[in-house]
């Protein structure tokens, strides 16, 4: 499916420079206060944005969230929107900005592992071997020599990969649902993880920094944790959970470079060697093909579609013959072969 792997990198590539581009502007801020105007700048952008996109009518296809899909919505904003940012903050103040954007992979490894045995989701031995070679090249970044020739283990990277965990686990609630408004479901991230982090902010006596910097990092976190977001969401419909984290950790090389330019920094031999399994890593996870024959159980549910040999169906009401839309529609009993993808439509049994 290009269309998903381009919103997955497109999400990678934005999220990936608002590491270093954070830690740029993070100073003597409170990274708790940054962590929540990062947010509050997302969830305010898209906010401003659905109201635009329905005051111009745009024609975009959505489909609303629904009362069913709270509870995972609310539990992947207290994971992935006010605990992941926090501790990533708090890791990025100790950690120097190159490694800390390659350990940022441990979030596509976390969430595979999350997706495979927690939520059942199909994988094999190709990805299993790439995500192993994500997981050393992690394990290099997070320890250091000492002086007397043994080694340690540096807090600022653990609270980094503490905070993907965090994200593992919240894009495998949000991949539940993935079938709905992207924009939506990022916007109320973005306010309600913005206000909490800020509230504990103030609450703790967190000095502002002055409005250009507040306006500032509320930009990075439009297009870093925003419009990322969204695009991630996309993906999730027609990758699955842990391929779209695959495609996504291409996130910390964006990171790594951004680093190297804007602080001038001469990383260790051993980040190099970090970078290079992450690659072959990723390289595995971006070669693998998936196909097989496999039955589709009938069902119903809604979300932005087209006509394609998965929705053979008709319309209760008048259609006007544009595509994608969005409706409730039923899918019947299938059983055919092709490549494809843990999407909405494929999360069966192998």
């Amino acid at each position: 499916m290009p269309s998903a792997v381009l919103y997955a990198l497109i999400a990678a590539a934005l999220f990936g420079a608002s590491a270093p581009l954070a830690k740029s502007v993070l100073g003597d801020t409170s990274p708790v206060l940054v962590a929540g105007l990062l947010y509050l700048g997302s969830g305010v952008g898209l906010t401003c944005w659905m109201v635009a996109r329905r005051w111009i009518g745009t024609g975009e296809p959505t489909a609303s969230i629904a009362a069913a899909d709270l509870p995972w919505l609310g539990l992947a904003v207290l994971s992935g929107g006010i605990a992941g940012p926090v501790l990533l903050m708090y890791g990025l103040a100790m950690t120097d900005a190159a490694s800390a954007s390659l350990l940022l992979n441990m979030e596509a490894v976390l969430t595979a592992v999350l997706a495979w045995f927690v939520f059942r989701e199909q994988f094999d031995r190709r990805i299993l071997i790439g995500m192993l070679l994500i997981v050393a090249a992690g394990g290099l970044l997070a320890w250091s020599p000492t002086a007397t020739g043994g080694a340690q283990v540096r807090s600022g990277p653990l609270l980094i990969v503490a905070a993907c965990l965090c994200w593992a686990l919240d894009n495998n609630l949000t991949r539940k649902i993935s079938g709905n408004d992207a924009v939506q479901i990022a916007a109320i991230k973005g306010l309600v993880s913005g206000l909490v982090n800020v509230g504990i902010a103030a609450w703790t006596g967190a000095s502002w920094p002055a409005a250009p910097t507040i306006l500032l990092i509320a930009g990075i976190g439009l297009a870093g944790y925003g419009v990322s977001l969204v695009m991630f969401v996309i993906a999730l419909r027609g990758l699955g959970t842990a391929r779209t984290g695959a495609y996504f950790s291409t996130a910390p090389f964006v990171g790594a470079a951004f680093s190297l330019l804007l602080f001038r920094e001469q990383p260790p031999l051993l980040f190099w060697i970090a970078g290079a399994l992450m690659a072959a890593g990723l390289w595995l996870h971006l070669t693998e093909r998936h196909a097989h024959r496999h039955r589709h159980e009938a069902m119903d549910h809604t979300h932005p579609h087209v006509h394609d040999e998965h929705h053979q169906h008709t319309h209760e009401f008048e259609w006007d013959g544009r595509e994608p839309h969005t409706h409730r529609h039923h899918h019947d009993a299938l059983v055919h072969e092709h490549q494809h993808y843990p999407d909405l439509h494929h999360r069966h049994r192998h």
